[in-house]
């Protein structure tokens, strides 16, 4: 499938390419992480708008292939494919999401996308291009509960001033196949001590975040966005100082996303790493970017652990030695 890669100020300027090519090569792409930077795939449900996923998020791009129809399948869910000896769900994003403009039939492409663990085949209309756009122009949307724009986690602008809507796959998974449960976890002994900040733009991802650092008896400050994490966490680094205190004494660790508006996790967390006022207080990233290259990349930048989102028992048995050793210490 070829896609025109077109240049503009925030383009990747790649002429000409196979779009799967393109991602097969996403791995190496992943140093944009560590520069404020993203790569999206822009693509359309058939209404006059332009939508965007992260590249990272996206395995291969193909038509659409024969889906195999199933009974009681979730609504927008079309049916079942055999891909590379994996079964995996389709999904009609026009239907998940209410587009009530979209044109009927059979969406003509299908991105295949990966994230926390799990793999979904998204039906579209047609994929344009991939943009490379700063962490910084891209803002979250104003808030609202019901409708399609329930499932945009953000905005951004292409050159040209058209908007841009980028898709929330967590809150789609959630509202098609319901919410992961969070199981039985072993509270800290004395975790009332003990303070976690995290960040997160996900809904979903902050709700299930609590209920683990609920369960594990620590309280917990959070944020939205890297920006604001970064703003409050000087803020209060500055206020310690101030009182001859040290940060460490209000947050025993600080938990963050990758993907992020305004400033990414990769980000955060070298601002974070490089302010001597932070010594000693662990950095856990949270993403559901989870192949060995996000991995690497936030090894590079720091962090002290990478959990994979979204395994409640997997993120509780991360961070309970961190704030075991700061209860310690």
């Amino acid at each position: 499938m070829d896609i025109a890669m077109r240049s503009s100020s925030m383009e990747n300027p790649a002429g000409s390419a196979n779009m799967n090519s393109v991602l097969d090569s996403v791995d190496a792409r992943t140093k944009l992480a560590g520069s404020n930077r993203m790569e999206i795939l822009l693509f359309d449900l058939g209404t006059h708008e332009t939508f965007g996923i992260n590249v990272f998020k996206v395995r291969e791009v193909s038509k659409t292939p024969n889906i195999t129809r199933a009974p009681n399948m979730p609504g927008g869910v079309e049916g079942l494919i055999s891909l590379r000896g994996n079964v995996i769900p389709v999904v009609s994003l026009s239907k998940v999401m209410g587009l009530k403009d979209a044109p009927g039939g059979l969406a003509q492409s299908m991105m295949v996308a990966e994230y926390s663990k799990r793999t979904l085949g998204f039906l579209v209309h047609g994929v344009d291009r991939i943009i490379r756009v700063e962490w910084d122009r891209v803002r979250a949307p104003e808030a609202v509960t019901s409708g399609a724009h329930a499932y945009i986690t953000a905005i951004t602008e292409l050159a040209d001033g058209k908007l841009v809507s980028i898709v929330d796959v967590e809150q789609i998974m959630a509202n098609t196949f319901g919410e992961a449960l969070v199981g039985q976890i072993d509270p800290i002994h004395e975790a009332h001590e003990l303070n976690v900040f995290f960040v997160d733009d996900s809904s979903v991802a902050r709700k299930k975040i609590i209920e683990v650092l609920d369960k594990l008896g620590v309280r917990h400050k959070h944020a939205q966005n890297g920006l604001e994490a970064w703003t409050r966490l000087s803020s209060m680094a500055a206020a310690a100082h101030q009182t001859g205190r040290s940060i460490a004494d209000e947050v025993s660790l600080i938990l963050v996303d990758a993907e992020m508006p305004e400033m990414d996790g990769y980000v955060l967390t070298k601002n974070i790493k490089s302010d001597s006022r932070f010594d000693g207080v662990p950095v856990v990233m949270h993403s559901s970017l989870s192949s060995e290259a996000n991995r690497a990349m936030g090894k590079s930048v720091g962090v002290d652990a990478y959990v994979a989102k979204f395994d409640a028992d997997a993120l509780a048995e991360t961070l309970r030695p961190l704030l075991l050793k700061s209860q310690r210490d």
